[in-house]
């Protein structure tokens, strides 16, 4: 690990320019600039991490996607609905009347391709922003989804445990203890999920499009699950198989894993680090 730490503190002399310009570009878009020397030195203080340090688990999974490389395609988006789209409810019109009268309903269903924020149609958008550079303007893509934090409050905040941790570090939902409190919507920082107000089994089709996957339901808050059921069985998130390469993603308790090692060669990006929740999204720069 020392090697690993000696090694990124001389990569830090490199490409300052480039770096001062993405970390000041980064800050408009909430994000701020750690290096692998830093997380260690400040493991278990608010904006630390974990890389290095005594782990309690065996695995702690983690993304890292270079912020430069993105162009903004949405390709991470499309996979994400591809992979994930036996969950999503198809609406069958007209739609009830809503309750209270004049309330207005929430139908994404002809608005699928909005991909600058959270739908019930993509837990995985992309932020885009608009920067000064050599006095001429750059465009930076963010792709954003949750961040699967170390520390996520909206596992300390849900009253049913709803939402917890694995011991991976995916932050993952049982639908059926969720009692719609929406405690964890609150408590999340990054506005990462989104809850179901109208019963999405009313609009499903018929047959239901995967039977072998639990349904949607009313009254549930939803977001990204890291494709937990993928992992299972040895495939990639689908965000990430989409990537074609620019997303990384692996252990970081493994220092031969691809985000361990990409971690130690180069400055890194997390939001609102200060938080103290660790996010296990990075982003490169």
């Amino acid at each position: 690990m020392l090697a690993d730490v000696q090694k990124a503190e001389k990569d830090a002399t490199m490409s300052l320019t480039r770096r001062n310009f993405l970390v000041g570009a980064a800050s408009a878009a909430g994000l701020s600039a750690i290096h692998l020397s830093e997380v260690d030195a400040t493991a278990g203080q608010p904006g630390g991490g974990t890389i290095g340090s005594t782990a309690t688990n065996a695995t702690e999974y983690a993304t890292l996607l270079d912020i430069e490389k993105c162009i903004g395609c949405g390709q991470c988006v499309e996979g994400c609905r591809d992979r994930n789209g036996h969950r999503y409810p198809e609406v069958k019109k007209p739609l009830p009347a809503m309750f209270p009268p004049g309330t207005k309903d929430e139908d994404w269903s002809d608005r699928r391709d909005v991909d600058d924020r959270l739908t019930p149609y993509n837990w995985l958008y992309i932020e885009s922003v608009t920067v000064q550079k050599d006095g001429a303007p750059l465009d930076l893509h963010i792709p954003r989804r949750c961040l699967h934090c170390t520390n996520p409050p909206c596992v300390r905040v849900c009253p049913t445990q709803a939402t917890y941790k694995m011991e991976d570090g995916i932050v993952a939902m049982d639908y059926h203890r969720c009692i719609g409190c929406r405690f964890c919507m609150a408590g999340c920082p990054f506005g990462a999920r989104s809850f179901n107000f109208k019963d999405p089994r009313k609009f499903l089709a018929d047959p239901v499009p995967n039977p072998t996957f639990p349904t949607r339901m009313i009254g549930v808050v939803e977001k990204c699950t890291f494709c937990a059921e993928r992992l299972a069985v040895g495939q990639l998130p689908a965000c990430v198989e989409a990537s074609g390469g620019k997303i990384l993603f692996g252990d970081l308790e493994d220092p031969n894993s691809t985000v361990r090692q990409a971690l130690s060669a180069n400055y890194s990006i997390r939001r609102k680090p200060n938080l103290g929740t660790q996010p296990g999204v990075y982003y490169l720069i």
